[in-house]
C-alpha cells in the first residue's frame, strides 16, 4: 500500500513539473496581484484567497492538464523517445513506466470535461469570467498538443493561439475577479509575462531540435522552422525575438511607470545577452541558460507588480 502511493506521488510530481509552473504561471498571477496587495484597500485576506485560488488553478491547468495532453501526444508522435530529456522532453512518465499511456489520456480527457463542466455552472450563477478563464485554459492545453489540432507541432501558432492567450489572461484573472474593470497596467504586465514566457518555451525547445525532427509527424516548432531555412545558428531566433518584443513594450509601460520600465528593461537586457551567447549544439549549456532566462522572467514578472 505504501509502495503504491509513493508511486503515485511520484507519478504525480514528475508529471507537475513545478519549475516551470512556479517561475512562469504563478509568476504572472503575482504581476498581476501584488499591484493591488501594495496599492488598493482590498483586504490582505481576500488578495492571499485570490493568489492561492488562482495558483491551484495554474497548477491544475498548466502543470497536470497541459502536461497530460502534451507527453500523450509526444509519446505518440516518438518525440520525447529521442529527446535529452534534461529539462526538456516531457515529464518522462511515461518513458519511466510510472503512468501507462492510456491512462494519461484519460486523466487528461476527464480533467478537461470536468473542468468544462464546472465552467458551463459558473456561466450559470454568472461568474462569465472564470468561465472564460477556464475555457482558455482548456483551449491551450487541448489545442497545443492534441491531435489534430496540436498547434506546438506548427511554426508560430503554439506560442500565439494556445500558449499567449493562456498566459495573458492568467495575468489579468487577478485584477478581473477583483476590480470592477481590468486597469492598464495589468493589461501591459499580462502581455509582457506572456511574451517572456514564450521566448522561454522557444529556448525550451532547442535541445528538443533533432527529437522533433524525428517525431512523425514532424514538430515543427518555431525553433525548427527557423533552424531549417537559415541555420543552425537561428535556433536562438525565436526566443530572442519574443523577449525583444517585450523589451520594446518598455516604452509603452514607461509613459507612466518610467521606474518599472527602467529595471525591467534591464533585466530584460540580460535575457537577451543570455540567448545570444547560447550554443544550440551545447544541451547543458542550454538548459543552465534557460534555468537562469526562468529566473529572470520572475524577477521581470515581480519588478512589473511591485512598481
Amino acid at each position: 500500500m505504501i509502495n503504491q502511493i509513493s508511486k503515485v506521488f511520484h507519478a504525480g510530481w514528475n508529471l507537475l513539473r513545478l519549475v516551470a509552473v512556479v517561475s512562469s504561471s504563478i509568476a504572472t498571477i503575482l504581476s498581476g496581484l501584488l499591484p493591488l496587495f501594495l496599492k488598493s484597500s482590498f483586504s490582505s485576506g481576500y488578495l492571499f484567497f485570490i493568489l492561492i485560488f488562482l495558483s491551484l488553478s495554474a497548477i491544475l491547468v498548466h502543470g497536470v492538464l497541459t502536461h497530460l495532453f502534451n507527453d500523450y501526444t509526444d509519446f505518440l508522435s516518438g518525440t520525447d523517445a529521442y529527446s535529452p530529456a534534461i529539462l526538456s522532453g516531457g515529464s518522462r512518465v511515461i518513458q519511466k513506466g510510472l503512468i501507462r499511456p492510456h491512462v494519461v489520456w484519460q486523466l487528461g480527457k476527464w480533467i478537461a470535461i470536468i473542468l468544462l463542466a464546472i465552467g458551463v455552472l459558473l456561466a450559470v450563477v454568472g461568474r462569465y469570467e472564470l468561465t472564460i478563464l477556464i475555457f482558455i485554459g482548456v483551449w491551450a492545453a487541448a489545442s497545443y498538443s492534441l491531435p489534430s489540432i496540436r498547434l506546438s507541432y506548427f511554426p508560430f501558432l503554439g506560442e500565439w493561439l494556445s500558449l499567449f492567450p493562456a498566459m495573458f489572461f492568467l495575468g489579468l484573472a487577478g485584477p478581473w475577479i477583483i476590480a470592477e474593470s481590468i486597469p492598464m497596467w495589468a493589461v501591459q504586465n499580462s502581455i509582457i509575462n506572456a511574451l517572456i514566457c514564450m521566448g522561454w518555451v522557444m529556448i525550451h525547445h532547442i535541445p528538443d531540435l533533432e527529437a522533433d525532427r524525428r517525431a512523425i509527424p514532424i514538430k515543427r516548432t518555431s525553433v525548427v522552422w527557423f533552424v531549417d531555412k537559415f541555420g543552425l545558428s537561428y535556433a536562438r531566433f525565436p526566443g530572442f525575438l519574443y523577449v525583444f518584443m517585450a523589451g520594446i513594450c518598455m516604452f509603452w509601460v514607461g509613459l507612466e511607470r518610467p521606474w518599472a520600465a527602467l529595471l525591467s528593461l534591464s533585466l530584460i537586457l540580460c535575457a537577451l545577452f543570455l540567448i545570444l551567447k547560447i550554443d544550440p549544439k551545447n544541451i547543458h549549456q542550454v538548459t543552465h541558460y534557460e534555468k537562469l532566462l526562468l529566473l529572470l522572467a520572475v524577477m521581470i514578472a515581480v519588478t512589473l507588480g511591485v512598481l
